[in-house]
């Protein structure tokens, strides 16, 4: 697998170039989400190491650098980005490779580690994933590695709100098991003082049916106040995608 896939048209990044700091055909991940759009996870673990070498990422980068069309570069693919050690030499590597700002989509289950802290504090964008108010609907709904709770979860996110400097955006994916703790996660969003919501629902294919407009607009309502964006509301932009195949793997749907 190649590492560069892309540009995607997000909703929430405009046309995203993603890096795939993992880049393996199976799942790895820290969760087993009830609603992940890559299947069952194959190899869940919260073990940092290295999936692959940042020198085969900046030769990606140089080699398509005059093709690429994108607002953002954006770290994610199929895994959990955080997982890879060496995430803040290949973010050095974007940097040096291209002037686009930096975003990475995270289940947050390793921000309360200092080397995943030090690292992200790199980018201008953090995405940080939160589905549930408690416990116990957050072991439903996120299947999450042994140890991996959602108090440390949330300490994680508080303790790197409190020195990141770049936009810190909460997401939240609704679907049936917790669109009716819409309050509660509201006023969980307001204690974390994050700079944005993002109110997301399950329209790629999954094994969950999505949210409706109508559902979602009742549930931005509860976030009154608060910097919130929906996935209904936002059009996907246009975008050239530099390899259809790669892309796929990572996005079965564009």
């Amino acid at each position: 697998m190649k590492p560069l896939y892309g540009p995607v048209p997000s909703w929430r990044l405009g046309r995203s170039l993603g890096i795939d700091p993992v880049s393996r055909r199976q799942n790895t991940c820290s969760f087993g989400c009830i609603y992940c759009q890559l299947g069952k996870t194959m190899h869940k673990t919260n073990k940092r190491k290295v999936f692959i070498d940042e020198k085969i990422i900046e030769k990606e980068l140089q080699k398509n650098k005059k093709n690429i069309k994108a607002d953002i570069v954006t770290l994610s693919g199929t895994a959990e980005p955080t997982l890879a050690k060496n995430l803040g030499k290949i973010i050095s590597i974007i940097k040096k490779n291209t002037n686009l700002p930096i975003a990475i989509l995270t289940n947050s289950s390793l921000l309360y580690k200092k080397d995943v802290q030090k690292d992200l504090k790199k980018l201008d964008i953090v995405v940080a994933k939160l589905d549930a108010p408690n416990e116990t609907l957050f072991k439903k709904i996120n299947r999450p590695y042994k140890n991996i709770t959602l108090r440390k979860i949330i300490n994680g996110i508080k303790s790197f709100k409190k020195q990141f400097k770049g936009k810190l955006a909460l997401q939240i994916m609704f679907i049936q098991e917790n669109k009716r703790y819409a309050s509660e996660m509201a006023a969980l969003a307001k204690k974390l003082n994050v700079d944005e919501i993002q109110i997301n629902t399950t329209l790629r294919p999954c094994p969950v049916k999505p949210l409706n407009k109508k559902e979602i607009a009742k549930i931005k309502e509860k976030f009154k106040g608060l910097n919130t964006i929906t996935i209904y509301e936002k059009r996907k932009p246009k975008v050239k995608i530099l390899n259809m195949h790669e892309t796929l793997i990572r996005r079965p749907k564009i």
